[in-house]
């Protein structure tokens, strides 16, 4: 066996090594996580022939609580991309609010749109219908840029089925209780999206100018756009269900246990309910034929591929941390310092600001801290839950030039990079400090 100060050295090269080869040499995350699996798993003496066995369980463990949970989260996304539905759900949300306050329309609009859809198509397809609300208002296209950004991007850090929260939900062992997860989310996401708006709307007195963009926004579909019944149904069906079986599941049931609970238990499983909102999608297909049937659903399915490959690898890392003890040995290092639920937040921003990807800081950082939940007094379902709250606030600080978010906001907006920095890059910082914060507040009445 190992000393213990070894293994603490094995386990920071194996965060320099996931940083440099994602950060400086580009290499894909889902290789460099499996590379430092190997490293951290030799490095600690580890039976060779165990090697491979934790890995392959870590992989195929993860898969199998989340991966279909995250095809049919990003099944549902394409279709209410290719369909229109998030047009339309835009749209909704202005007529709503007005044209007198439309930095906030586009806040809610991202808010909503970012649960399903994945932040940087989201910004895209909703960027022809930012750049007419601005000529209609008057209002300035970076105050409306910055809002879209920061509302898409707070509840694509928070709030399943989002793939990144998914994943760090399923290293922390919340395959279950993806309601109590995504009832944290909605909240933490609120408040940083709502600290996204008060940022931009500070940006309309400023001097930044927004030049005319490089590329133009991808054109609205041709065919007529769906209803708003059905274009939010495939959303709020699922969230409804999984929240309904949280409800249900109380130890003084409340559905008792009955046939009504066992519907609920079943309807409400987080795959059952993906499915049931990718039936509810169905809807929104504009005619069934090989381009829908065969293309979107082929589209997505290999929009989902590298983010399965990621988050299996992130589960075959945090196997190997278990199975060597280093998990243990820095809970017990960390332990003195009390840093409790800001650990998550810290690890995961130092990932985020170093590599670029939200996802993976989510995956890594919670593979990296599910060990310590016991000695940061994380290990009930709450305190797990509230853990994966500050490790997305960690996730979404901050972005900045190497994230393809970044520059899908300044691209699509027009902004050069001096004023993406002092406007998106600013208020992920922003959002990510005000997150932080309401988990903190969060882990003081719950845990």
């Amino acid at each position: 066996m190992q000393p213990d100060y070894w293994l603490l050295m094995v386990l920071l090269l194996s965060i320099a090594m996931i940083v440099a080869g994602t950060s400086r040499f580009k290499i894909h995350p889902f290789l460099v996580l499996i590379a430092a699996s190997y490293f951290v798993g030799i490095s600690a003496g580890m039976q060779t022939g165990r090697i491979s066995e934790v890995i392959a369980s870590g992989f195929g463990s993860l898969m199998a609580g989340i991966g279909l949970v995250i095809v049919f989260g990003t099944l549902i996304g394409t279709v209410l991309e290719k369909s229109g539905a998030a047009i339309k759900l835009a749209e909704w949300v202005i007529r709503i609010i007005g044209p007198r306050y439309p930095a906030l329309a586009m806040s809610i609009i991202g808010y909503i749109v970012s649960i399903p859809v994945f932040c940087d198509s989201a910004f895209i397809i909703l960027s022809t219908l930012k750049k007419n609300l601005a000529l209609k208002t008057r209002k300035s296209p970076l105050v409306l840029s910055i809002a879209l950004a920061t509302g898409l991007y707070a509840t694509h850090t928070f709030v399943p089925p989002t793939p990144g929260p998914i994943a760090a939900a399923g290293n922390l062992g919340l395959n279950d209780h993806l309601g109590t997860v995504i009832g944290f989310g909605l909240v933490v996401a609120f408040v940083a999206a709502l600290s996204g708006y008060i940022w931009s709307l500070r940006l309309d007195k400023s001097s930044h100018e927004v030049l005319p963009p490089n590329d133009e926004p991808v054109p609205a579909p041709t065919h007529k756009l769906p209803s708003i019944y059905k274009s939010i149904l495939p959303i709020l069906v699922p969230i409804v269900l999984i929240a309904i079986r949280s409800f249900a599941g109380m130890p003084f049931k409340p559905l008792g246990e009955g046939y009504l609970y066992s519907l609920f238990d079943f309807a409400g499983s987080p795959l059952n309910a993906l499915v049931i909102g990718f039936l509810f999608s169905l809807l929104l297909f504009p005619k069934f034929d090989k381009e829908t049937l065969s293309g979107w659903v082929g589209e997505s399915i290999v929009l989902a591929a590298p983010i399965l490959l990621i988050t299996g690898a992130g589960g075959s890392f945090g196997a190997i941390l278990k199975e060597t003890r280093i998990g243990d040995i820095l809970g017990e290092a960390l332990a003195q310092y009390e840093l409790g639920i800001f650990l998550p937040f810290i690890v995961a921003a130092i990932f985020k600001s170093a590599q670029g990807s939200s996802t993976v800081s989510l995956v890594t950082t919670s593979a990296l801290i599910a060990p310590l939940l016991p000695s940061l007094g994380l290990d009930s379902v709450t305190g797990a839950a509230i853990a994966v709250m500050a490790t997305g606030a960690g996730a979404m600080t901050v972005s900045h030039a190497n994230d393809s978010y970044f520059w899908v906001v300044t691209q699509f907006s027009g902004m050069d990079v001096t004023t993406g920095y002092k406007s998106h890059t600013m208020a992920t910082l922003i959002q990510g400090i005000t997150a932080m914060v309401t988990v903190w507040i969060l882990s003081l009445i719950f845990i």
